[in-house]
């Protein structure tokens, strides 16, 4: 509607109504604000394809065949009546899912079922052939309980399926809508679909005997089936229901792959305690315009996944920017909250649905190919994704991994003291820095919701304080030191790299005091400083969009320099700003902040630093300094710097 069309449907108004109307749609109107986005550098940063692998995303050679199994009496959906190819028998999911009596009794008459008789059913996807092939489960999560949510992954079976996975959509819709506290509950029920699968790979005449690579299987899962994910993981290793220890468990599945796709976190802690989730390869995306899980969630549980067998593992984040909640599931859409939604939330910002959903097929293809196939060749597009910039679709990402080969040296965790690491033998000392402490970080949605985890945060201006500020000094540098008694226990070499996780801010410290001269006598007629009057606050500068930059500086025992800028290793790059809704005043109210502070991980390897100092012995290296040299003044967060050795293959996008 234009604004003549309103004006003239306000005349059929009283006047004192017209007022009152004209006055709110102008106070809307004020307050909307326009499309807000950080600028684009996709072009520049995907603009590499290292990776000659076939494309995950892509369709392979299977043919597909699709199935249904179930009650085989369902109420409501045919599919789960009249289509099963299997029959399978209700489990009782009440010690997991509670409800008010009234509640329960009208689920029932909706349904034709209680929880006591939750029904296993699932949409299966499946490669024409003898197999064995890895099995895939995927789960929805919260919606509308009569929008069915499973069928919403279909373009996730078609890819899979055709690249030699079996792949379920499982069904919860019957648990979905206004209930609380049953992310346990969806996550158990997770592990009976397990359960019937394993009985019918072994059962003779099952359509599915011995076609089940059950030593393979992974398990995935949106909102708060991604949550749920994690919690089946868990509870895959337990004997018993943690919060009830009557209800026993004997799982023990080999799922090795576990995804999560826009998690919440923390609406289930088993014991009261964040759930616990070790030895399995961890995948988790999000979008930075998730209009319903609104912060990070899922960072909480990648900073927590432990490695603890010695097996190769490797955990990995990606950040979507302007990526939604609802828009990998295609039943969902985009509204987040509802058909009603699209009245607050800004959608002009979103990728389209296309974008979103192929780089799901190809972080996903990619992330199962290289975990239940064993197809190494896929592994470095998760330490750096501009290696594939070709697959990948044209917005803005940042990311993070870890493999079970990392060795801390400074994570920021262990205590108060900042001149010292994760672990014995680490030395931390900072030069000419402006800023320099250690502090939790936070998500957007809270200045209270905390991340479960420190970094330091580093601030410089490498101008000196006087009448002439164009005076510059040595650099600021912030250095990590070896003993030599760790540098031998890390046992560092060639196939090595440096690990380390940053974020640039746009905090940007004034130029620093000069260096007092400590060998003159103290002229006691001068006036002394502290009764000098405070200077002025100077005004809040501009914001700056001058890129960052800085340099990688390794030693080792025999004084042997390597050095790199960051920027050859992915891009520092300052928050990218989100404006959810379209109401600027709302926006404001709502969120702290209007970004969310998401650290990219660096990967460095010694071969490559090798290639500008060949005399440097990874063998024995001494320090890492970050030396902030390439960028007048700014600061960054950093966070989980170490070393790792990995036998996996390795891609250099570019090398110093």
């Amino acid at each position: 509607m234009n604004k003549n069309d309103t004006i003239s449907r306000l005349s059929l108004f009283p006047l004192d109504m017209r007022r009152s109307l004209l006055a709110s749609i102008v106070l809307v109107a004020g307050c909307t604000q326009a499309i807000q986005l950080s600028k684009d550098d996709s072009p520049t940063v995907l603009s590499h394809q290292l990776i000659s692998a076939p494309n995950p995303g892509e369709k392979g050679s299977f043919a597909v065949k699709t199935m249904y199994y179930g009650s085989g009496t369902d109420k409501r959906r045919k599919e789960f009546r009249d289509s099963v190819t299997i029959k399978t028998k209700p489990v009782d999911a009440s010690p997991f899912v509670s409800m008010a009596p009234e509640v329960a009794k009208a689920r029932e008459k909706d349904w034709g079922f209680g929880v006591a008789k939750s029904p296993i059913n699932g949409r299966v996807w499946y490669p024409v052939g003898d197999g064995p092939f890895p099995l895939v489960l995927v789960v929805h999560g919260n919606h509308d309980p009569l929008d069915y949510s499973d069928p919403g992954y279909g373009y996730l079976g078609e890819l899979l399926a055709s690249r030699g996975f079996i792949l379920v959509s499982v069904d919860e819709n019957f648990i979905n809508g206004g209930l609380r506290g049953e992310s346990d509950g969806r996550a158990w029920l997770l592990l009976k679909h397990i359960e019937d699968w394993k009985r019918w790979n072994d059962s003779a005449g099952n359509p599915f005997y011995h076609k089940v690579d059950m030593n393979n299987i992974g398990i995935m899962g949106h909102s708060r089936g991604g949550e749920a994910v994690g919690i089946a993981a868990a509870f895959n290793r337990l004997s018993h229901y943690p919060d009830d220890a009557n209800v026993k468990f004997n799982f023990n599945f080999n799922i090795k792959a576990v995804f999560a796709i826009a998690p919440v976190d923390g609406q289930y802690r088993p014991a009261g305690v964040p759930t616990p989730i070790e030895n399995v390869n961890y995948m988790v995306i999000h979008g930075s315009h998730d209009g319903d899980v609104s912060s990070f969630n899922g960072l909480r549980a990648f900073q927590r996944i432990k490695f603890t067998d010695g097996k190769p593992w490797f955990k990995t984040a990606w950040y979507v920017y302007r990526a939604n909640h609802g828009q990998w599931n295609t039943v969902w859409g985009n509204k987040d909250n509802g058909p009603r939604s699209g009245r607050y939330l800004e959608l002009g910002s979103l990728i389209s649905p296309e974008e979103q959903r192929q780089f799901s097929k190809v972080v996903i293809g990619g992330f199962m190919e290289a975990t239940l196939h064993g197809k190494s060749e896929y592994l470095p597009m998760f330490r750096d994704h501009r290696v594939i910039g070709a697959w990948l679709p044209k917005t803005m990402y940042v990311t993070r991994f870890q493999e079970s080969g990392f060795k801390p040296l400074a994570t920021f965790d262990e205590d108060v003291d900042v001149t010292t690491g994760s672990v014995p033998g680490v030395t931390i000392s900072g030069d000419s820095l402006a800023t320099w402490k250690e502090n939790a970080l936070n998500l957007r949605g809270n200045a209270t919701d905390y991340l479960n985890t420190n970094a330091v945060t580093l601030g410089w201006n490498n101008h000196i304080r006087g009448d002439d500020t164009t005076k510059l000094g040595r650099p600021a540098s912030y250095t990590i030191a070896l003993s030599d008694s760790l540098a031998t226990s890390l046992a560092t070499g060639r196939e090595s790299s440096i690990y380390l996780s940053l974020a640039p801010t746009d905090a940007k410290p004034g130029p620093r005091a000069p260096a007092r001269d400590t060998t003159k006598k103290a002229d006691s007629t001068k006036k002394d400083d502290k009764a000098k009057p405070p200077a002025k606050k100077p005004d809040k500068p501009a914001k700056d969009s001058t890129p960052v930059d800085l340099t990688i500086e390794v030693t080792d025992a025999a004084g042997h320099v390597a050095r790199t800028p960051l920027s050859a290793w992915g891009v520092p790059r300052r928050p990218l700003e989100i404006h959810l809704l379209r109401r600027k005043d709302e926006e404001q109210q709502r969120f702290p902040t209007q970004y969310e502070l998401v650290l990219q991980t660096y990967v460095i390897p010694f071969t490559e630093l090798m290639k500008s100092s060949p005399s440097f012995d990874p063998a024995h290296l001494r320090s890492i300094r970050f030396v902030f040299d390439r960028l007048v003044a700014g600061t960054v967060v950093v966070d989980d710097i170490g070393v790792s050795s990995s036998a996996a293959p390795f891609v250099a996008l570019g090398s110093p």
